[in-house]
């Protein structure tokens, strides 16, 4: 899994030594493995948060792993135009490239390690597709797209786009350097996140290398989801066995314990995962197709707006976007 990556995880800030004898570490409460199934134009996903209830994931709706998957020339697929209103989509790309336009002028194209930020508040339209260059070409692409949540007080906030670059996520490593802790939004230990956040989150993408083990200090007023994006391991002190397409969701305490297989498969050498936190909001949700609110009745209205155009208006042409004269970030 490409990412973002160093050449030496020892140079990096280091996690501090847990003490096992005086740390609450957070059981494991449930642990799913995720259906496949396809979205957009029929590009494959697993649906990470499947049997899972709301009330533990809380304040996070949705999280879809998008492939790992070797397209052939003319195959790659994406999203048509479509709204969103209510919460916010996280998609981040490990490997290949996804390009976003929206009806309020954000949008970029993101790559290995990226990270595109859509705050819909009150309401958009947007779009995310392949380029053209790699549908001809084909090629590998993954990816996971999360919804967070949104406050009663912030559904309705203006629209919002953030560009995250990969070199932008704060590194860190574990005691004995066994690990890489990419940190995209909210904080570890101290160390920020680039991800600005209407709901207080963390999110990290976490590379154990085999037989490594990752003892993670965690904000105990949040909750604790961890998604095995590739490879095998155990979550918990009861060491249950976990591999690529499961969540744990962990219970209450002020800490995570993981561990990887000391054998991975051929094709995943270390144990990648997704690791997910926030504070409930602990409002109702009504949920339906691309809108989370709290009400029938919101729901209801979305749907009113989106039909009568006023949560934005498809471009003309594609709109212009600061990262597109940039050249996409080199990973090592």
């Amino acid at each position: 899994m490409p990412a973002i990556t160093v050449d030496d995880v020892l140079v990096l800030p280091r996690l501090p030594k847990l003490d096992p004898a005086t740390t609450e570490y957070r059981a494991v409460r449930r642990l799913v493995t995720a259906p496949s199934g396809f979205e957009g134009e029929g590009f494959p996903v697993r649906r990470a948060f499947a049997g899972v209830p709301l009330t533990e994931l809380d304040p996070f709706i949705h999280l879809d792993q998008m492939g790992e998957v070797d397209y052939a020339p003319g195959e790659p697929k994406g999203t048509p135009w479509h709204p969103h209103r209510g919460f916010e989509t996280v998609t981040y790309i490990i490997d290949g490239i996804f390009d976003h336009q929206d009806s309020n002028g954000g949008g970029g194209t993101i790559t290995n390690g990226d990270t595109q930020w859509m705050t819909a508040g009150a309401g958009i339209l947007h779009i995310e597709a392949p380029p053209e260059h790699l549908v001809v070409s084909g090629g590998l692409f993954h990816g996971l797209q999360l919804w967070v949540n949104l406050p009663k007080v912030k559904k309705m906030s203006p629209p919002r786009y953030q560009d995250i670059r990969g070199r932008e996520a704060s590194l860190l490593t574990t005691p004995d350097g066994g690990a890489l802790i990419r940190v995209i939004a909210g904080e570890i230990d101290g160390h920020q996140g680039p991800g600005t956040t209407h709901t207080p989150i963390t999110i990290a993408h976490v590379t154990l290398q085999p037989g490594a083990a990752l003892d993670l200090p965690w904000r105990s007023d949040y909750n604790a989801l961890v998604y095995v994006l590739g490879g095998r391991g155990t979550v918990g002190t009861d060491r249950r066995p976990v591999h690529t397409g499961q969540m744990a969701v962990h219970g209450p305490g002020e800490a995570l314990r993981v561990t990887a297989d000391e054998k991975q498969d051929s094709h995943t050498p270390a144990l990648d995962l997704y690791i997910m936190g926030g504070e409930p909001i602990r409002e109702p949700v009504a949920h339906y197709g691309p809108f989370v609110m709290n009400t029938r009745a919101e729901l209801a209205q979305a749907f009113d707006d989106y039909q009568a155009g006023r949560l934005g208006v498809i471009p003309a042409k594609r709109v212009p976007h600061a990262s597109d004269s940039e050249q996409p970030p080199t990973t090592s």
